[in-house]
């Protein structure tokens, strides 16, 4: 399987079979959207940085609800979480999808807004490679992050929806994240994974937009 970052919150996973998995494709935000083609496409929450599935060519199945779905030999799960810390009374619901590749088991937190809680770290369960928001503002910050992945312990931890060049989103970056975890980090534009080649050792990668 591989993971290539588009940007923002926006991650296309290809599995050996040649399968596509495209996370949350974003609109205006200043940041340019490359041309894609996906088989799927999972959407955490309706709002216009997450949702631009009209950019996305090859027919794909939207996933924009909660349930359990297979869509061409990928088993996907989506649970509802908060999209902030008071219930969805702020900013509403958002969507945590969890899905299989070649073996590796990801979880996409979306948008995530809700403080460190023992409910929420059972929705996510025990996923190979765990991708979460660390901007804060409009989600969980570096620190509240930092504990998730501290309480999941996955193999792989991939940081997103955190301020770059260019974003016109209000968010801040991922240095805090990256400080509250204290272990190294690697950065790459493309990770390769299979069940049989994750890390022993936790691995942080911060990943780089291939344009």
């Amino acid at each position: 399987m591989k993971i290539n970052y588009i940007g923002h919150s926006c991650f296309l996973f290809r599995d050996e079979s040649g399968t596509s998995l495209l996370t949350d494709p974003y609109g205006e935000i200043g940041l340019p959207l490359p041309r894609l083609e996906s088989d799927i496409v999972t959407v955490s929450h309706s709002h216009y940085d997450h949702c631009n599935v009209g950019a996305v060519g090859g027919d794909p199945v939207i996933l924009s609800r909660a349930g359990k779905f297979s869509v061409r030999g990928v088993e996907i799960e989506a649970v509802e979480s908060f999209h902030d810390d008071a219930n969805g009374t702020k900013r509403g619901k958002n969507l945590i999808f969890s899905f299989v590749m070649d073996g590796v088991r990801i979880c996409h937190l979306g948008d995530l807004g809700e403080r460190f809680d023992l409910h929420t770290v059972r929705k996510i369960g025990k996923p190979d490679v765990l991708l979460l928001p660390v901007g804060g503002n409009y989600t969980i910050d570096g620190a509240e992050a930092a504990k998730y992945v501290k309480a999941v312990s996955p193999s792989v931890v991939i940081p997103m929806h955190y301020f770059v060049k260019g974003l016109t989103v209000d968010i801040g970056d991922e240095k805090p994240f990256l400080k509250a975890l204290g272990g190294p980090f690697y950065r790459g534009n493309e990770v390769e994974l299979t069940g049989s080649t994750l890390p022993v050792i936790q691995k942080i990668i911060v990943m780089e937009r291939e344009i």
